[in-house]
């Protein structure tokens, strides 16, 4: 779904996810490429809302699966997919959900960002982009193209850029009056005309745990 360019399309996300996040924008492929593309199995992807993802992350091993409210934990099949899929016993380094939006699939994490590391491959088709805060609020762009990494910057510190200058590359110039983070959300709307439903992204969404998430 679309929007004008001057609404909140992806800026919300810097609000609702505060205490960290990555966002991942690969143009033409599916939520179930963009997994795979960042090292899921297919059979072990799973169905999951933010808050089951969210309890599962902030769960320690010890405690009995009983105390997830998503779970029914008498529900063996539903126990048995979460565990082969590295979701359980252990809680994952990070989970990854996908989604698809206007010819594009996207990924949210809460806090780590795996899919970063990955954005020479998420741009195969076309453009991609990763956009991730840190729990310490520190920022952090990558962005891809035809299968190659263009850049990776910090918004307003220009002598951290790996690659091409975003300005070069992207044509973004970050504005000391706003959040780096935030600031690329922005031009992104404006770039590429995507809104991003806060409600779809709340719901079941296909998802991968993975035991390595590389973190700013």
């Amino acid at each position: 779904m679309n929007r004008g360019p001057g609404e909140n399309g992806l800026r919300w996300i810097a609000d609702t996810y505060s205490t960290g996040f990555t966002l991942t924008l690969s143009e033409g492929i599916s939520p179930y490429e963009l997994l795979r593309s960042v090292g899921a199995e297919e059979r072990h992807i799973v169905p999951l809302t933010r808050f089951a993802a969210y309890e599962l992350l902030l769960r320690d091993e010890e405690d009995h699966i009983s105390d997830l409210d998503f779970l029914d934990w008498e529900d063996t099949a539903a126990v048995a997919r979460l565990t082969s899929g590295g979701f359980l016993p252990a809680p994952p380094d990070t989970i990854v959900r996908a989604g698809s939006v206007a010819g594009w699939a996207y990924a949210l994490e809460e806090f780590g960002c795996r899919t970063g590391t990955y954005i020479a491959a998420l741009s195969e088709r076309g453009r991609a982009f990763a956009v991730h805060r840190n729990a310490k609020g520190f920022s952090r762009v990558d962005h891809g193209l035809h299968g190659e990494a263009v850049t990776s910057f910090e918004p307003g510190l220009p002598h951290l850029t790996n690659g091409a200058p975003a300005e070069v590359a992207l044509g973004f110039v970050h504005r000391d009056d706003e959040l780096g983070d935030v600031a690329f959300l922005r031009f992104l709307e404006g770039e590429l005309g995507i809104y991003l439903p806060w409600e779809e992204t709340e719901a079941e969404l296909p998802a991968a745990a993975f035991t390595h998430a590389a973190s700013a």
